[in-house]
């Protein structure tokens, strides 16, 4: 069987295209952008997360777009996001200026500052909720004046803005060694090629961008026992960090008056992880190491996780495929392993034929 050219390609595919924008309207039903962004919290994070875009209004409409796919939405993000101009970096956030407004350790019941446990669904049953079928606009009104109502009647003892880190209460003890200050400028993975061996501050981009399920992944197979890294969650934070850029055409003088351009909304995690070390007398000795997860929203899970394969990496002298950097982090970026796998959906013909040529004449040869 020889090679078919395929015939009508572009009207077969215009013909696809109108039938899926059937297939979207056809139940004459339309959802907004801003219902998306008011009601899809989680859904809009992770978008933004994986296409390093922070935009919770083109990451709705990224969604709507693609009909709720994660991938197809992650894949629109960064198409977009390629055609935007950098115009400025902003300065380097530090995350003890975060506005939190979710506070919490795994490590300790009484951390300074108190946790604080905002929005999470971690305390909820996880029974479905058969009400929500009957909401109505009115009601919901009526509920959330009610509530802030009763925030307004909660007289606060001590207002706390910013929150001190748990670690440095660990350091002041000595249980955390202290480093000077790195400023080295970072690679920007999206500006050149992914470097191996790569550098911390790559390997946390790419990290960050990962496609959620897969960090989630690789980070609770190193748990389960493919490194058996077990570590305690020192903190997690979630809250809003202010950004600031210098001033365009600045001297090191304006550098210290820079401006506010607005800010973004992350989850933050430090672990500590326990590791054995070999004292001067050649002892075995337990120490603790910090594994570091950010992530664009209330993301807390893809942080962690993240947090885990960071101590992992810092590791690359053990065996184990989560401490692989690149069998890691060639393998969690969601637009490179969704395109890759979705390719094999393409016309691959020419090869395939070639293929089934090789089989067809070592049968031949067999039967001769």
């Amino acid at each position: 069987m020889g090679y078919v050219a395929v015939k009508g390609g572009t009207k077969a595919i215009e013909a696809s295209i109108k039938r899926l924008t059937y297939e979207r309207l056809k139940e004459s039903e339309i959802i907004e952008v801003k219902t998306i962004m008011a009601t899809m919290r989680s859904l809009v994070d992770q978008v933004m997360s994986e296409s390093s875009l922070y935009s919770p209004f083109l990451a709705a409409l990224s969604i709507k777009q693609a009909e709720g796919s994660m991938e197809e939405a992650v894949f629109i993000m960064r198409a977009h996001r390629s055609t935007l101009p950098r115009l400025y970096y902003s300065q380097t956030v530090e995350s003890e200026s975060m506005f939190v407004e979710r506070r919490i350790s795994a490590s300790f019941k009484d951390i300074p500052g108190g946790q604080l446990l905002g929005a999470t669904t971690d305390y909820t049953h996880r029974l479905l909720d058969f009400s929500l079928l009957d909401e109505r606009v009115k009601q919901n009104e009526e509920w959330v004046k009610a509530y802030e109502r009763e925030l307004a009647n909660i007289k606060a003892t001590d207002k706390v803005s910013y929150f001190p880190k748990v670690v440095e209460y660990l350091r002041k003890e000595g249980l955390f060694d202290t480093y000077e200050a790195d400023d080295t400028k970072p690679v920007d993975i999206t500006k050149e090629n992914l470097p191996f061996p790569a550098p911390r501050s790559a390997r946390l981009q790419v990290l960050t961008r990962g496609q959620t399920g897969a960090v989630t992944a690789l980070g609770y197979a190193s748990l389960r026992g493919y490194g058996q890294v077990h570590p305690t969650v020192g903190e997690v934070r979630v809250g809003a960090l202010p950004v600031y850029v210098d001033q365009p055409n600045g001297t090191g003088q304006n550098h210290e008056d820079p401006y506010y351009i607005g800010e973004i909304k992350v989850s933050e995690v430090e672990s500590f992880v326990p590791v054995s070390t070999k004292n001067q007398k050649n002892e075995a000795e337990l120490e603790f190491e910090i594994g570091y997860g950010v992530c664009y929203g209330q993301n807390e899970t893809k942080a962690i996780a993240m947090s885990i394969l960071d101590q992992c990496l810092e590791h690359p002298e053990s065996n184990f495929p989560t401490h692989d950097e690149e069998f890691v982090l060639l393998h969690i970026d969601s637009v490179e392993s969704t395109g890759f796998i979705s390719h094999l959906k393409l016309p691959h013909y020419v090869t395939f034929q070639s293929k089934l040529d090789s089989v067809r004449e070592v049968k031949k040869e067999g039967k001769e």
